[in-house]
């Protein structure tokens, strides 16, 4: 009993060890680690699922009550009533307010999704089949990014999830994120930071979010991109101020878009 009992209640609660990752029979949202996903975890617990809810025990109530009510046990003689123009204008008008509640709220979130902020860190996402590709175009840093197969996986990585080269950003600074593809429709997802948006080829989407803890971030492609699909994670690390610019350092030595001279590398450490 008490297995069951441990295992129900890990249904709807969290760990601080798998709080930026899916966990094995989750069912709510992952937490938020930036305010937009706050707003939109608010809104869905908040106001949808209540919503969800009184509308589903109404209509049960109401199955519920025809079935007993006009049974043929207790109707011999059916009605032959063929309309009623009051119940007709109350199911028009509430569902109308009751769109109009939802809509508010989802255009203002929508709305701040979309006006992006001025950005402290642009990052260049290109969707591959089946792996992402980044740069950081105002620090001449380019790289690949491949899920790390099960024979290489590391302690504490996340089997499918984890890749050998990380998107790093600084913690609290607004960071945004171009997105595109190279052949076919892909989607940069990161549930943690309320960002989805497609990799489209030919065109560039943009998007932004601005991370709020320390940690590691993971996310997937989500659109259906050929075999490999379920293969193509995403994985952002985020850290303080002092080790971003350290890990600059290093990775305008490892991933220098063009080579550069001794004298650049120091002009460039030195930003």
């Amino acid at each position: 009993m008490k297995k069951y009992f441990l295992t129900f209640i890990a249904l709807f609660s969290a760990t601080e060890v798998l709080a930026n990752q899916p966990k094995n029979w989750q069912l709510s949202f992952q937490d938020a680690a930036s305010q937009s996903m706050r707003e939109i975890v608010n809104f869905h617990d908040k106001l949808l699922l209540p919503i969800i809810i009184a509308i589903s025990a109404f209509v049960l109530f109401l199955l519920v009550y025809a079935c007993i009510r006009f049974s043929a046990s207790r109707n011999p003689n059916p009605s032959k009533r063929t309309h009623n123009v009051a119940v007709e204008v109350l199911w028009t008008l509430i569902p109308c307010l009751i769109l109009i509640v939802m809509a508010v709220p989802s255009f203002k979130i929508l709305y701040k999704q979309d006006a992006i902020p001025k950005a402290d860190v642009t990052v260049k996402a290109i969707g591959y089949q089946w792996y992402w590709g980044y740069e950081y175009p105002d620090e001449n840093i380019i790289f690949e990014s491949y899920m790390v197969a099960d024979k290489d996986l590391k302690e504490n990585q996340p089997r499918l999830l984890a890749v050998d080269n990380e998107v790093v950003v600084p913690v609290n600074k607004v960071i945004k994120v171009l997105i595109t593809a190279n052949d076919v429709l892909h989607a940069w997802a990161l549930p943690s930071f309320g960002v989805k948006r497609d990799a489209v080829p030919g065109r560039i989407n943009e998007t932004w979010f601005k991370a709020e803890k320390v940690g590691t971030y993971y996310g997937q492609c989500s659109e259906l991109c050929g075999i490999k699909h379920a293969f193509m994670p995403i994985t952002v690390r985020v850290v303080s101020e002092e080790d971003y610019q350290e890990w600059l350092i290093g990775a305008k030595e490892k991933f220098a878009k063009e080579p550069l001279e001794k004298d650049q590398y120091k002009k460039l450490a030195s930003k």
